[in-house]
């Protein structure tokens, strides 16, 4: 049975999923059994009367910033990664209307073929209307992230929460991979991760969040169920605000 409204402690929330989560267990693409189950959790979100918005990355397609390490032009290489988040959108909506929602990818570059342009106020009446929207392209200029485009869409389309998916289970003193002895943060402060240089996101994104005192929450998005239980405000990953 879908969740009443009563039992979800959010209206409104900004999903950024990166565009590695997307290539499940490959080394390159997209799997579409992870678009399907993405699909299938935002579907309880929404049944749930809560309305969802994505952010998307890019990097199981390309990533900017390591050509750009090579000598490619920066902004050229940022352009080229923002289009490849394009078509991971295109993947999401087409899993999700798979699912039976209504879904609408908005750019940040003009490509009106494909998508629609982001227009703030449109993307609010989406929400309004049960749509989840899907927001790509980042924040269509180089040099920022999308964990910047998170923050500030989140803040823009005024989520409650900005949550970042991650393939661990939250914030660690150091990368669990290669420290047994990392130990797994509850709850940071701002400006604990920025002063510790924790992997959260980008220093921008944090610091745009705390001005505009946005939370976010970074969870496992491969622990089954784990977006419904943060929706329910049960403890899962780690807080920062």
């Amino acid at each position: 049975m879908p969740e009443s409204k009563s039992d979800t402690v959010y209206k409104r929330v900004l999903l950024k999923l990166s565009g590695e989560a997307l290539m499940g267990n490959a080394e390159f693409g997209i799997d579409p059994e992870v678009i399907d189950r993405v699909g299938g959790e935002i579907l309880e979100m929404t049944q749930a009367s809560i309305q969802v918005a994505l952010v998307i990355g890019g990097g199981n397609i390309f990533r900017g910033v390591s050509l750009s390490a090579k000598g490619m032009d920066r902004a050229t290489a940022d352009h080229m990664g923002m289009l490849a988040t394009v078509i991971n959108a295109l993947a999401i909506q087409d899993g999700l209307e798979r699912n039976g929602l209504q879904a609408r990818v908005m750019s940040a570059l003009t490509i009106n073929q494909v998508a629609e342009d982001y227009i703030r106020r449109r993307a609010i009446r989406h929400l309004e209307k049960g749509r989840v929207i899907i927001l790509a392209a980042g924040t269509g200029s180089p040099f920022f992230t999308t964990d910047s485009a998170a923050s500030l869409r989140g803040i823009e389309i005024g989520a409650d929460i900005v949550l970042k998916a991650t393939k661990v289970d939250g914030v660690y003193s150091a990368d669990p991979m290669l420290d047994k002895h990392a130990t797994l943060y509850s709850e940071l402060s701002y400006d604990e991760v920025l002063m510790k240089k924790l992997n959260v996101m980008d220093a921008t994104a944090i610091a745009l969040c705390r001005d505009y005192k946005m939370p976010v929450r970074v969870f496992n998005m491969n622990k089954p169920g784990s977006l419904m239980r943060i929706m329910r405000g049960e403890s899962e990953g780690t807080i920062v605000r």
